[in-house]
């Protein structure tokens, strides 16, 4: 039996390089290049612009990895194709993000402003002071940078104010009564 999601096969565009050896899979495309490391459990193979995972024996943790490596590689196909996006905003007064360079330097209220360097192949823009957009190929990286920005100021239940998703709600507390 195999994984729902690793039954579907990946395709491959256009200007999308593949390349399969015995346990890592690499993936070049406009956006730069990818890799992936296989666990022995899986069996990979690239024919025709399409890319089939499956499990090599019928073990539920192979069926599973089966599943979330496909994934994986879905995501790193896009991600050097298309590349991915996260947008954060800053809700509360005088806070302010500036990017210059690979840098990001942000003012939430602390008595100090936070610098944070950007990892490599992840760029960051501030269309305004209140708006930051990180860019990047690897999707793991991204999100993983944008949680740790918005863990420097998470939004708190009162007032909303702090650094969130663009597309996140929060629910707002009431304030106590007497």
């Amino acid at each position: 039996m195999v994984s729902r999601v690793a039954k579907n096969p990946i395709e491959v565009p256009k200007g999308v390089d593949i390349k399969i050896s015995d346990n890592r899979i690499t993936v070049k495309g406009k956006n730069g290049e990818l890799k992936q490391n296989l666990p022995r459990l899986i069996a990979m193979t690239h024919q025709d612009s399409k890319i089939t995972v499956r499990p090599v024996d019928d073990e539920i943790k192979s069926n599973a990895l089966a599943g979330t490596l496909r994934a994986l590689v879905q995501n790193m196909v896009r991600g050097v194709t298309d590349g991915f996006e996260r947008k954060l905003v800053l809700v509360g007064v005088g806070y302010r993000a500036k990017a210059q360079g690979k840098k990001l330097n942000l003012a939430v209220g602390f008595s100090h402003p936070v610098d944070l360097e950007m990892p490599e192949g992840i760029t960051v823009d501030t269309p305004s002071q209140t708006e930051i957009i990180l860019k990047g190929a690897d999707k793991q990286a991204l999100c993983q940078m944008a949680a740790n920005i918005r863990a420097i100021r998470p939004p708190e239940p009162y007032k909303g104010k702090g650094i969130r998703y663009a597309d996140e709600t929060i629910r707002l507390k009431e304030a106590k009564k007497k």
